[in-house]
């Protein structure tokens, strides 16, 4: 029997004003100086609420504003400030590449790590992968972690005051989590964490959908006016740890295959991960011939919270059949998630699965 392996940040702390506790989380971790890589746009607005954490508590910090691409550059870059700054905690501040860029550097330089997301628009800040980049934002490689975060810290109040757009994308790509769990595991097949996918994963997966569901439409209201509630809390913990758990512990399948499939097309760059994966979840639902029932209640629940449903909806109304099997062939190229599908998937019946969620979607 193949074993089972669960990957996780060894520390979740969510809450209201936690940006204020960072020195605290700090001291767990180290004792001569931290180093914050910051995106600029946090830097901004949230300098003052950074600093003071720290200097309340008289521990000593650098702060590095983030270049905006996660590059080997900027990187190497980061890597000479950490040096020269002689810190041995880094604290990552911001949005997903900001916070790849902070993993990056604190396995170079083998220190522990402190990630800090600012919105909770994907399932990112909680794994142990970085998507590395070109200078000019061209994706150059995934770069697979030995470990987790340290810590993740995410203040609700923060994530609350950003658009409401990137909240319900990261509903989008952890819509995604159970289905493809259970496909992973119906296939027998290796999840990115390296073992087969293990019954917390799974249980995780379905909580996660549940969150979704019960609290999804209630958050985007909430967020919509600037503010937090039990149900902003319950989704971003849901888009955040138990979809990021439940992904690289219990499996990617047909639907990130597909959201990488339409990044082919041009007209879906203005369209954020979420978005495509959420389209793809459908896809994937039809590719396994999921219930009418089934298909509607996560077709309703996009409708309901502004994902994208159709294919006019990610700005391909005028797509050509031709373009479509572009999508599919990319799909299922040679090492692609959708071929942890429990059974074999072919690009025509991408193709296919794609017209149908199109018209289901409708």
């Amino acid at each position: 029997m193949s074993k089972i392996i669960i990957l996780s940040p060894s520390k979740y702390v969510q809450g209201p004003k936690e940006i204020e506790n960072l020195a605290a989380y700090y001291s767990k971790l180290g004792e001569k100086k931290a180093f914050l890589i910051v995106d600029s746009f946090i830097l901004q607005h949230y300098e003052a609420a950074l600093v003071s954490s720290f200097r309340k508590d008289n521990i000593s910090y650098e702060m590095e504003s983030f270049g905006g691409e996660c590059s080997k550059n900027e990187i190497n870059r980061l890597i000479s400030a950490v040096k020269k700054a002689d810190a041995d905690v880094i604290v990552g501040v911001g949005g997903g590449k900001t916070l790849d860029t902070a993993k990056a550097v604190a396995y170079y330089e083998k220190l522990p790590v402190i990630i800090v997301p600012t919105i909770a628009s994907t399932d990112a800040p909680t794994s142990a992968l970085s998507v590395l980049y070109t200078d000019d934002g061209k994706f150059d490689e995934y770069l697979l972690l030995p470990s987790n975060p340290n810590c993740v810290v995410v203040d609700s109040e923060i994530i609350a005051k950003a658009p409401s757009r990137l909240l319900v994308a990261g509903m989008g790509d952890a819509l995604a989590t159970t289905f493809e769990a259970k496909a992973t595991a119906a296939a027998n097949a290796t999840a990115m964490a390296g073992g087969r996918t293990s019954l917390s994963a799974l249980a995780l997966a379905r909580l996660c959908l549940e969150t979704l569901i019960e609290n999804g439409l209630k958050a985007k209201i909430a967020v919509d006016a600037n503010t937090t509630s039990k149900a902003v809390e319950a989704i971003i913990e849901a888009n955040t740890y138990l979809s990021g758990i439940g992904f690289e512990s219990g499996g990617l399948a047909a639907a990130h295959a597909i959201h990488n499939g339409l990044t082919v097309l041009e007209e879906t760059h203005a369209f954020y991960h979420g978005e495509k994966v959420a389209f793809g979840t459908i896809v994937q639902m039809v590719l396994e011939n999921d219930s009418n029932c089934e298909i509607k209640e996560i077709v309703d629940f996009c409708k309901s919270v502004g994902l994208p449903t159709t294919l006019e909806q990610l700005g391909l109304k005028s797509v050509t059949p031709e373009k479509l099997m572009a999508v599919a062939e990319a799909a299922c190229a040679e090492g692609e998630t959708i071929h942890n599908m429990p059974f074999k998937v072919t690009p025509d019946m991408v193709y296919s699965a794609i017209i149908v969620a199109d018209k289901l979607g409708a």
